[in-house]
């Protein structure tokens, strides 16, 4: 919508150019056609002087003369671009130079447009108002890359605390059965995920492990997350489920948690731990990141074919069995620990996984984990992983 006259006043009015000129007949003369035509006016009679008068108003436009002695316009030019805090300034360069090279010579060394002395009250008129429209351009620029700024810091603080709240709900490492170490390492990403994982006690021999990942990055996959955590603890589980078969919570939590309006979705595994007969249960729904390190050095991998939870309502998760025995160690994570490029774009992968983790072979189980990670650092060149890596390690000592 066109501005109104009375808007249009107003606009000038909050305006302020600064003219700086050696000559004070000229100097004077320009500043009282500029008030007349409405804007605030301040003077400089030399460069040094109409540098302060810049630093200290800020005016939306400079008008300056090419010829001073001392600091001439062109040396103040290149004085202004060089100074973080006043490089924005509009420059309007007066000259009696006009010349193709003399004015490629000015633009080079900062002015943003020029004035001839000889010019008509029509063109002061016309070139004064597009170094103000250029200059409150600018400035929203400015204003906006600003505001950007600090949403951006408001959003990383978000993702920290979010962060921060996701790690509270890890599980302390240490003894979790007798005999049965647990550790574990977690890097959320800078766009923090959903990935969770934690311990279900069943009795003194046995417990429930697993590992989820909510789709999608930020802190709505974090908090559904911490949701379905709730449902994983061992009283929510004998309420619905009545029974710490994997096949079984999964199936459930399949009915309990469905597709998102926006389409989010869980994967996760599930393994249940029994020292009193010796086995490993599990299920998964569109994860494979769990795999058993048996004290030989054998390393099976985990995974079935199946859904992610919520797709398909009537799905059927089925628990699979395996043998457990003293040494062997199960490993659950996400697939932010190998789903990741080098600089060259190939991905780190399980089988690169896999083949650290038999090289380590049976060093102790945080050094495991340690390595681990930090040799996925080195294949990707930087710390900062594109998405969370969680890595729970469990051993069995007896």
């Amino acid at each position: 919508m066109p501005l109104t006259s009375v808007e249009q006043t107003a606009q000038v009015v909050s305006q302020t150019v600064l003219v700086v000129d050696d000559e004070p007949t000229a100097r004077l003369a320009l500043a009282a056609r500029l008030k007349r035509l409405g804007y605030r006016v301040i003077q400089a009679g030399d460069g040094k002087a109409g540098l302060e008068a810049l630093r200290r108003e800020r005016p939306s436009l400079t008008i300056l003369d090419w010829m001073m002695p001392e600091m001439d316009g062109p040396s103040f030019c290149e004085y202004v671009r060089r100074d973080p805090e006043l490089l924005t300034s509009q420059i309007l360069m007066m000259t009696s130079h006009d010349q193709p090279e003399q004015i490629a010579e000015g633009l080079a060394r900062g002015a943003d447009d020029f004035l001839s002395k000889a010019a008509s009250k029509y063109e002061i008129t016309a070139r004064v108002q597009a170094g103000i429209r250029a200059a409150t351009l600018v400035r929203r620029l400015s204003d906006a890359t600003e505001e950007i700024r600090q949403k951006q810091e408001a959003l990383e603080q978000e993702l920290q605390s979010a962060a921060r709240y996701v790690e509270s709900l890890l599980p302390p490492p240490g003894a979790i059965l007798p005999g049965v170490r647990m550790v574990h390492a977690y890097r959320p990403s800078l766009a923090l995920g959903g990935d969770l994982f934690n311990v279900v006690p069943w009795s003194e021999d046995a417990l429930g492990l697993y590992l989820l990942d909510a789709s999608g990055h930020g802190v709505s996959p974090a908090l559904r997350s911490a949701s379905f955590a709730t449902f994983l603890r061992r009283d929510s589980l004998l309420r619905h489920v009545g029974s710490n078969d994997p096949g079984a919570i999964l199936t459930e939590a399949n009915k309990q948690f469905p597709l998102t309006e926006s389409g989010h979705y869980f994967t996760i595994v599930f393994a249940s731990l029994d020292l009193r007969c010796h086995t490993l249960s599990y299920a998964t729904a569109g994860h494979g990141g769990a795999l058993l390190h048996r004290r030989s050095g054998e390393v099976c991998w985990m995974a079935q074919p199946n859904l992610p939870l919520g797709f398909d309502p009537s799905t059927t998760y089925v628990t699979a069995t395996l043998p457990i025995g003293r040494g062997d160690r199960l490993y659950l994570l996400s697939d932010g620990l190998y789903e990741f490029p080098a600089a060259s774009g190939e991905l780190w992968g399980q089988r690169r996984l896999d083949m650290t983790i038999q090289a380590l072979g049976q060093q102790p189980l945080e050094t495991v984990i340690t390595e681990t990670i930090a040799e996925a650092v080195r294949w990707q060149g930087h710390e900062q992983f594109p998405d969370d890596v969680a890595l729970m390690g469990v051993e069995v000592a007896i």
